[in-house]
């Protein structure tokens, strides 16, 4: 009987050793496990070329600004000096004013096959979101800001009129937002800014805007042109935060969660012009002198309401006394 309880003690004695072992070599190796995400993330950094890569997402249709792209070293088994833009080799001043033809992630090198130039083939298509057309508005100096649009700004349009009424005295004058958001795709035929040997831009006349608009508002622009003169109104670039503020007050969108979601919404509002909740002015509302309401038209000596019949005549006889008046 002591033999036995002798032999399980040493069983349990030599079992304890063997998981002591194994826990020391479990326990023993966890410091190398834990230290190789540092040396991952101390790797050295890509020794190969510098190439231009997407400072953001970039979408199809999105016109190449200076803050559009950036310089960022590539590996360089990896780089295909044909069709990526390294720097030393190609000109990125260049790039401005191209569109985007395929999406380019952030962070991606741009190829040379992602963008198109302004005069090739199917440029003015690539710039057009999807579903968006371009319409083409004449201006004037007075109409288009004194020539401070330029291609990629967003405006609204205006629309001034006189409208007649038939009856007697000046005509009511009126003018009224129509638009609002709307980008500027080229002055004339540019498609890009123009820059002088210095490096600023020139501000130079133009008599034709191209406009990018939904196929409703290119039908209410065409109209617009036949019924009175067009203006541009240059937006600023801060309204996007207020439009979205009116947005969410007048229950159009809900509010956003979070920050990225709020960014986004901020780019679909931006993108999007915009036909609803026109204002206007009329003659009355600049000065005292001027009107109010159409002329009225006159049938039979008598005024006519505007939007209505002439008063009815109404003849009352008392005896022999006769009085007409208006009903």
């Amino acid at each position: 009987m002591d033999a036995r309880k002798l032999l399980l003690l040493v069983v349990a004695l030599l079992m304890a050793g063997v998981s002591a072992f194994f826990a020391r070599g479990m326990f023993g190796g966890e410091p190398e496990a834990v230290a190789a995400p540092s040396a991952l993330a101390a790797a050295p950094a890509p020794s190969g070329p510098e190439v231009l890569v997407a400072s953001r997402a970039l979408p199809v249709g999105t016109i190449i600004g200076p803050e559009s792209v950036r310089y960022q070293r590539w590996p360089a088994e990896l780089v295909d000096a044909k069709n990526y833009y390294v720097k030393g080799a190609s000109d990125v001043a260049s790039l401005t004013g191209t569109v985007v033809r395929v999406p380019v992630s952030a962070g991606q090198p741009v190829t040379q096959g992602s963008l198109v130039k302004p005069g090739d083939r199917g440029f003015l298509a690539a710039a057009l979101g999807p579903g968006m057309r371009a319409v083409t508005v004449a201006v004037s100096a007075q109409s288009s800001v004194a020539g401070f649009v330029f291609p990629g700004d967003r405006v609204d349009l205006l629309l001034a009129q006189e409208i007649p009424g038939g009856g007697d005295g000046p005509p009511l004058k009126a003018a009224e937002t129509i638009v609002r958001n709307i980008r500027v795709l080229a002055t004339d035929q540019k498609t890009d800014k123009t820059v002088d040997d210095a490096g600023k831009t020139v501000v130079a006349q133009y008599s034709n805007v191209t406009l990018e608009a939904t196929p409703r508002i290119a039908e209410k622009i065409a109209v617009a042109q036949t019924v009175g003169q067009l203006s541009l109104s240059l937006r600023s670039i801060a309204d996007d935060k207020a439009q979205l503020e009116d947005a969410i007050a007048s229950g159009q969108v809900n509010a956003p969660s979070d920050a990225r979601a709020e960014r986004q919404l901020l780019l679909q509002l931006s993108s999007t012009p915009s036909d609803t909740d026109p204002t206007y002015t009329v003659g009355a509302d600049v000065s005292r002198f001027q009107r109010s309401s159409v002329p009225a038209k006159v049938a039979g000596g008598t005024a006519m309401p505007m939007g209505g019949a002439p008063k009815p005549i109404v003849t009352i006889r008392r005896g022999s006394a006769t009085a007409a008046g208006e009903n």
